[in-house]
């Protein structure tokens, strides 16, 4: 196994290049961010988009193609309950984007605890 070694810890070389690379893809990633902050806006936005359509679509729940982009870009008002729905992961997205700092996820954290489906055993 081809390895180095740094104070008693052995990456295997193949995830030192992983490494190499993830750092290289960053650099191209903040340039591309200055050059481009426009079609960078759009692509995150379609990417929203496209998660809140096929995330709610697993769960049976179905909006109207014109209103996704209101619902989850525009902070439109929902007008039924799937809109609801869409809007309500809008809002999980926004609160997971915007704060995930201060967000206590942690298998002690009541919420999580309450999240977690019963365990029959």
């Amino acid at each position: 196994m081809n390895s180095f070694k740094k104070e008693k810890i052995v990456t295997p070389l193949g995830t030192a290049w992983l490494m190499n690379s993830i750092s290289e893809y960053k650099g191209k990633q903040e340039l591309y961010t200055k050059q481009s902050p426009q079609i960078l806006k759009t692509l995150v936005e379609m990417a929203l988009i496209e998660s809140a359509e096929s995330s709610n679509r697993i769960e049976g729940v179905t909006v109207d193609r014109e209103r996704l982009k209101p619902l989850v870009i525009g902070h439109s008002r929902p007008r039924d309950r799937s809109e609801e729905e869409v809007s309500g992961y809008r809002k999980a997205l926004d609160l997971i984007h915007k704060k995930h700092e201060s967000l206590d996820i942690s298998p002690n954290s009541k919420s999580y605890r309450a999240a977690l489906p019963p365990l029959h055993l």
